[in-house]
């Protein structure tokens, strides 16, 4: 591990915005069953006393890297309580160190894996999600982050009313995850293929409900972004609500094999636009 590494792992134990909790704090081994057990943190429940400087609704980012995109809508929305999750320490490093030099209150980070979100929020407890950039995880289906699996993680911490948030260069991920929320009839607030272009844009204060969260994805963007951004490469959003009470099913209709071909070789950042796409 190089010398850099070290010195941003011993420097994030010294940030108060930062929890960075070990697997046995969260993993339930007494369990003989098989799969993924989990026991609650004493985080859970607690955020808003314990790592803010006043109670406020609470917005998750899952897989922020660096934290820039947490950190700018902390800025920009005072009136919230924003938690940047991800699991790469070095990468944390940087939005806790800025929250920490620019005493932003209203800001914390969570170093831990996203399969592990349910043990660290009580229900209710989280007011919005934003995926950005996520993996798509072509070939896992339930290791995507809008696949049921993880829908149900988040309803059991997500208020009434709460939404998801996707932004993402992956337009396979946005297929699918607009395929999911309509199989398991969820309102699907906004859905735009490319949020720059100039013609047919869809988005709009009235459109999503909230007031500046328009000018918000235009111009919040996080370090990925702006280098798909410089390909070329259209930027999709979707956000709905989880407004389901069974149980989440698979979408039937998603043509996998289709929109993984349109997605071309896209985590090697060299690729062009897919001509099936260009429509």
């Amino acid at each position: 591990m190089g010398h850099d590494k070290l010195r941003k792992f011993a420097e994030n134990r010294t940030f108060s915005c930062l929890l960075q909790p070990d697997a046995a704090d969260v993993l339930d081994r007494s369990s003989a069953d098989a799969g993924l057990h989990l026991k609650e943190h004493p985080i859970r429940g607690h955020w808003n006393e314990k790592m803010f400087d006043a109670p406020r609704p609470i917005v998750l980012e899952l897989g922020c890297g660096k934290g820039d995109y947490t950190i700018a809508l902390a800025e920009r929305h005072p009136e919230c309580n924003y938690i940047g999750v991800d699991i790469k320490g070095a990468r944390l490093w940087k939005g806790a160190k800025y929250a920490t030099q620019q005493s932003l209150g209203n800001v914390a980070f969570l170093r831990t894996r996203i399969e592990f979100i349910g043990a660290f929020f009580a229900p209710g407890e989280v007011a919005e999600i934003w995926l950005t950039f996520s993996d798509p995880q072509l070939k896992s289906e339930n290791s995507r982050l809008t696949s049921p699996l993880f829908l149900e993680r988040y309803r059991g911490f997500l208020a009434p009313g709460g939404r998801v948030h996707l932004k993402t260069d992956s337009r396979f991920l946005y297929e699918y995850s607009l395929a999911t929320a309509r199989a398991n009839g969820l309102t699907v607030l906004c859905a735009d293929t490319d949020i720059y272009a100039a013609e047919g844009d869809t988005l709009g204060p009235t459109d999503l409900g909230m007031t500046g969260m328009a000018s918000d994805l235009l111009t919040v963007q996080t370090f990925y972004e702006r280098m798909f951004l410089e390909m070329g490469l259209p930027i999709t959003y979707l956000s709905f609500l989880l407004d389901h009470d069974g149980p989440f099913v698979h979408p039937a209709d998603f043509d996998a094999d289709y929109w993984r071909r349109a997605e071309g070789p896209r985590r090697t950042f060299s690729h062009q636009r897919p001509k099936q796409l260009k429509q």
